[in-house]
């Protein structure tokens, strides 16, 4: 498996309980069907990218703590604790026009719409309700709020981005 090709799903947190389960801080809008009984994810342990299959899952002030086949002890699943968890990016479900994943939006280039250029997308933050483009920028880094009123077009496939922004926003960091 391609490590650079998976889309992040969740993060290990630590182990929970004596039973080998952990508990998941979720990367995903769906973990409900991301850590489901039987869900495959992989971690990289850095030798190698290895296959977890999810054997039990209950969620817990919104976060699944998840057993993981093979991983019977609280020592078992400390030495999990930390690992980022992907998912091969053609196993993600289909998402509505006009939404994206985080990963979508990575190594986008960002352009004001009178084509000055902005930098280029190296993260996204928040969620749903929330998010905002990390923008590697010429003086710095720039934090763009993901909404239609400034993200005015979106072209994924082009790898471009076009924002209308506010008066001051470019300038914040400066």
């Amino acid at each position: 498996m391609d490590w650079t090709a998976m889309a992040v799903v969740g993060r290990i947190a630590r182990a929970h309980g004596i039973r080998g389960q952990v508990i998941v801080n979720p990367e995903t809008d769906f973990p409900e069907q991301r850590f489901k009984t039987g869900a495959k994810v992989f971690v990289n342990r850095g030798a190698s990218v290895d296959a977890l299959v999810v054997s039990t899952v209950r969620f817990q002030n919104g976060r699944p703590v998840i057993g993981i086949e093979g991983v019977e002890t609280m020592n078992e699943a400390e030495t999990l604790a930390g690992l980022e968890m992907r998912v091969p990016v053609e196993e993600l479900a289909k998402l509505p026009a006009g939404t994206f994943y985080h990963h979508d939006l990575v190594g986008c280039h960002v352009v004001t719409g009178r084509g000055e250029e902005v930098g280029t997308v190296e993260g996204v933050e928040g969620t749903v309700g929330g998010s905002r483009l990390v923008v590697a920028g010429a003086k710095g880094e720039i934090l763009i709020p993901l909404a239609s009123e400034i993200c005015r077009t979106i072209d994924v496939a082009a790898r471009r981005i076009v924002i209308e922004p506010p008066e001051g926003l470019l300038d914040l960091n400066a």
